[in-house]
């Protein structure tokens, strides 16, 4: 195969070209085929909302499931890759209340009726997604969209019937009521991990009151603090610690209760000055357990408005003394079942007042009159204002409440610790999380509330009836096939509202369906086994290839999907949902805030891939501490850079196939075939550094990937990058251009030939754009990414050791030339080194040869030493002595620059020769020039085939030589031998 020059191509053209390629030649497709269905690497795709679009996050995460799964196909592994929609859940709902003009919960059935508001979110999610494909595509990842699962789907929603009612006949689902997150506007509970995943912490100033609770037996009142207001109209109870110790202190003329630690931080005026009293007398709080005060509000009955013990009560802020309000708190709400006092529900799902004086008054609306108005009656001692962080609605943006709410849920308490022994056997990336964020949440989960007050999800396949004495019987259904059986009805469509028209009789007792929804999270959990709408269908496929290989998302989704595919695969079978997991951190905006568009911080992925191309972005995201799940910050300027260090790649094609082009080189091989290693017939230790380097990064890379340690693995393309650019191919272009074809010349194609190929199939998981097309125009081949990851070739340690201390010596006697102001041009006598620097091999003389030519000296010179009165940096150095000769050879390579650089300007190609007039009336450059040696070697580098034989009409300028002017004037010569 012979190559032609000026045939690179800008990666925005060939980016956008070769997604048509693929497209075109079903090369995804064939990746997959030609790999033994028997061994297949599964990976588990988490879908994303059909309603969102993508942005930095999502491709960041799409980067990371290409680059593995691309890998592991090299690797020889089947990787069936499948698309998955997230259809269900309040991200949907609320997408369509907007579309549909709908304020709230109470809205459905009223102003839209169920049967419109579910079939205009199915119509919603029936989008085709263009966006998400070209977008994906664009960014190089390999996906099967046609196939696409969506969690709507009725395949897809009877498996996780089955996954319900087989974790319900396993006794691990219950009935029950618990204090949860609640949204008002969207009228269902909401899970912690979700507010915590999407950070829907949002900074507000909310009243900070203390609330005099009047003691019934005498003239005192206990000083109670809270944040909320909203919740005084629900109170039945107070809570101290009955270990700590409580003053009744004297202000103002009334008799204050409160933890005595707290007096000064408490007793305080508006400006934060203390307020005179007196401490009357000190107690345990213990004391105080038991006693009762007067009602806030209405007298709530038996057992109410007493002082319980509580160790939860602490000094680290407030007064020692907590009001309860056990239907809005979590530890309140435990109390009172313990206890037994009563628990008042005060608001409606919606969010509005009950009863009382507040009766139809929406419960953020009413916080702070609330206060305001208990203050001016004289049951609120005093309010401040707070700002604190408070959780809100990661959907509407709603303030959220805890609320006691009866829900369905499933037993995590019973299986912790065998969610904690599987875990064991998963791989994590990054290690701590773990032991650390994960093992945490697992930890310290409650038991898992799937049930949801809404309409548009998985119907919960539960039906309740009532025999004749009144006792509830339960029947959860866990297929299509049962629920026809029992009702004689098959549907279209198992959603709301017509799921919930179909009843059924067993034993003379109706059975009608409850009307909750399951979390989408449950959903998602239920992704490895549902997608194959298993067990109804593709039993042994999902059998086979359960647990997953791997999973990738970002640090959020360590409490939320990681942890519930985590929790339905150990509920159902016993076993992790996955083997492998790549987290990655959060991406920020360069204002160090998190991505966002109202925040106008970053710019839009599809110009910097056009910019600066797809490939860019995905080296720096696959190398950058993201990728070790640390936030990351993502600048422009990075990309551009990344995207500058690739460009050496072409830098080396373009000076391989002008070269290659000149001297009609050819490889020898087909079309498509791979060059084979040329380790053994190489003899220059250039060749044979750059090969082992090839290969010691291949081999680098792939025992980094097979630990899922990308940014590790990618560590050192960019440095073997600059290696083969800036050492290899600049000391090797002298063999390149001497004109004449003999074994070293060729062994230098065929090396630089044999790197780049191995260099396109190492790149092809990572940069799949340019590793493509450096592929094809290096080997004519139809794909890089249809080959196998090359086996690690032979490494030569001692070629790199030798190798690294040559440059190290280099490095130490250019830093020498610089600290004297010595420019490298010019020459210098010599460059003194020890026997303990030189080199192992018997080639050490070539490598002396490139130590002359690096520093520009005519000898080194070998010195013994000392070790015990001598230091190995006091033996080594430049002989900075400059006579005339050098002098005048530094001046020689000072116009052979400047002759190099008219050529260029003069739009010369690499191999025309000559005619060369130069002129000057500087006497030490007329001495260069009237040297003959120096002219021959003037005319040697620059191709010229006369000097100064005849007045040359061409290209002219007038150059500074050290602050001389130069005259250069020169012409093509028509004959190039």
């Amino acid at each position: 195969m012979k190559f032609k020059q000026a045939t690179r191509r800008q990666p925005i053209d060939y980016e956008l070209d070769l997604v048509k390629y693929w497209r075109a030649h079903q090369t995804f497709e064939k990746s997959v085929e030609q790999r033994p269905a028997g061994d297949a690497y599964v990976f588990y795709d988490g879908p994303p909302f059909i309603t969102g679009v993508p942005h930095h996050g999502t491709l960041l995460s799409s980067i990371v499931k290409d680059a593995v799964p691309r890998y592991w196909t090299m690797k020889g592994k089947r990787v069936e890759r499948v698309w998955g929609w997230d259809c269900h859940g309040l991200p949907a709902e609320v997408f369509t209340e907007q579309k549909l003009g709908i304020h709230d919960r109470r809205d459905i059935g009223t102003k839209v009726s169920l049967e419109e508001y579910i079939t205009t979110c199915r119509d919603n999610m029936i989008q085709t997604g263009n966006e998400w494909e070209d977008t994906i595509a664009r960014i190089g990842r390999w996906v099967d969209f046609r196939g696409a699962y969506r969690t709507m789907d009725k395949e897809y929603m009877e498996s996780v019937w089955w996954a319900f009612k087989q974790l319900y006949d396993a006794g691990k689902i219950y009935e029950g009521e618990k204090v949860l997150l609640y949204c008002v506007r969207d009228a269902t509970p909401i899970s912690k991990a979700e507010v915590a995943m999407d950070n829907s912490y949002q900074d507000v100033t909310d009243p900070s009151v203390y609330v005099k609770l009047k003691l019934k037996d005498r003239d005192a009142s206990l000083l109670a603090w809270t944040t909320t207001p909203w919740t005084l109209p629900a109170n039945t109870a107070a809570a101290v610690n009955p270990k700590l110790e409580y003053a009744e202190v004297e202000v103002g003329g009334e008799t204050l209760i409160l933890a005595k630690q707290l007096i000064k931080t408490v007793l305080t005026d508006e400006r934060h000055q203390p307020i005179a009293h007196t401490i009357l007398k000190t107690y345990k709080g213990s004391e105080l357990v038991g006693q009762s005060y007067e009602p806030l509000f209405e007298d709530r009955g038996r057992n109410a408005h007493k002082v319980w013990a509580a160790d939860y009560v602490t000094t680290e802020e407030g007064t020692g003394v907590v009001h309860l309000a056990p239907a809005y708190g979590e530890e309140d709400y435990e109390l009172a079942k313990a206890n037994d006092f009563p628990l008042v529900q005060s608001i409606d799902d919606n969010g509005f007042y009950t009863e009382g004086e507040w009766a139809g008054q929406y419960v953020w609306d009413a916080n702070k009159p609330i206060a305001k108005t208990l203050h001016e009656r004289g049951v609120i001692w005093k309010i401040d204002y707070i700002t604190h962080s408070y959780p809100h609605c990661h959907r509407c943006g709603t303030k959220l409440m805890y609320r006691a709410h009866p829900s369905w849920f499933m037993n995590i308490a019973d299986q912790r610790e065998t969610m904690l022994e599987k875990n064991g056997s998963i791989n994590w990336f990054p290690k701590h999380i773990k032991n650390g964020r994960f093992a945490k949440t697992v930890e310290s989960a409650p038991d898992w509330n799937i049930s949801r007050d809404r309409f548009w999800a998985t119907a919960m396949p539960v039906w309740k009836g009532t025999d004749k004495s009144g006792k509830e019987h339960i029947k959860v259904v866990g297929s299509y096939a049962e629920l026809k059986e029992l009702s004689g009805q098959a549907l279209d469509d198992y959603h709301r509202p017509w799921i919930d028209d179909v009843t059924f009789t067993i034993d003379d007792i109706e059975y009608r369906r409850i009307d909750k929804v399951l979390d989408c999270w449950f959903e998602s959990g239920s992704m490895p086994f549902a997608q194959f709408h298993y067990p109804f269908e593709n039993t042994q496929k999902f059998e086979q290839n359960f647990p997953g290989d791997f999973v990738a998302e970002y640090v959020g989704q360590v409490r939320a999907w990681f942890y519930y595919l985590h929790a339905v695969a150990v509920g159902i079978f016993d076993a992790p949902a996955f083997h492998n997991v790549i987290v990655t951190g959060t991406l920020l905006g360069e204002d160090g805030r998190k991505l966002s568009k109202s925040l106008n911080n970053f710019t839009d992925p599809n110009l910097l891939m056009d910019r600066y191309s797809a490939d860019s972005l995905r080296m720096l995201m696959l190398s950058s501490p993201v990728l070790n799940a640390e936030d990351f910050v993502i600048k422009d300027k990075d990309v551009a850079d990344v995207s500058r260090k690739l460009s050496m790649i072409w830098n080396m094609y373009d000076f391989f196939s002008l070269y290659a082009d000149v001297d009609g080189w050819d490889s020898g091989l087909d079309k498509g075939e791979l060059p084979a290693d040329p380790t053994p017939e190489l003899t220059n230790p250039l060749d044979q550094w750059i090969v082992s380097r090839a290969h010691q990064l291949s081999e680098e890379i792939d025992r980094h990937m097979q630990a899922y340690d990308l940014p590790n693995a990618l560590k050192p393309v960019l440095p073997f990058v600059d290696d083969a650019s800036n050492w290899y191919v600049r000391r090797s272009r002298r063999r390149f251009w001497k004109s004449q074809s003999d074994a070293d010349k060729t062994a230098a194609y065929r090396t630089l030939h044999y790197v780049l190929v191995q260099l396109s199939l190492i790149l092809a998981p990572f940069t799949p754009f340019l590793a493509e097309e450096l592929f094809q125009k290096l080997t004519g081949g139809e794909s890089v990414h249809l080959l196998d990851w090359p086996e690690t070739g032979h490494i030569d340690e001692l070629v790199l050791q030798d190798m690294a201390q040559l440059r190290e010596l280099i490095t130490q006697g250019l830093a020498e030339r610089a600290q004297a102001g010595i420019k490298t041009r010019q020459p210098l006598n010599s460059f003194k080194v020890t026997k303990l620097s030189l080199f192992t091999r018997p080639y050490s003389q070539e490598m002396i040869e490139i130590l002359k030519e690096e520093l520009n000296v005519k000898a080194v010179n070998v010195v013994e030493i000392d070790n015990k009165q001598h230091s190995l940096d006091e033996a080594i150095g430049l002989d900075l002595t400059l006579t005339s000769d050098l002098k005048r050879e530094g001046l020689a390579r000072e116009i052979i620059r400047h002759i190099q650089q008219a050529r260029k300007q003069a739009g010369l190609q690499v191999d025309d020769r000559i005619h060369l007039q130069l002129d000057t009336s500087d006497k030490d450059l007329q001495a260069v020039l009237g040297d003959k040696l120096l002219t021959t070697t003037i005319k040697h580098e620059t191709l010229a085939t006369t000097l100064n034989q005849t007045e040359v009409e061409g290209f002219s300028n007038i150059s500074k030589v050290d602050g001389a002017e130069l005259g250069i004037k020169l012409v093509k010569a028509k004959d190039k031998s």
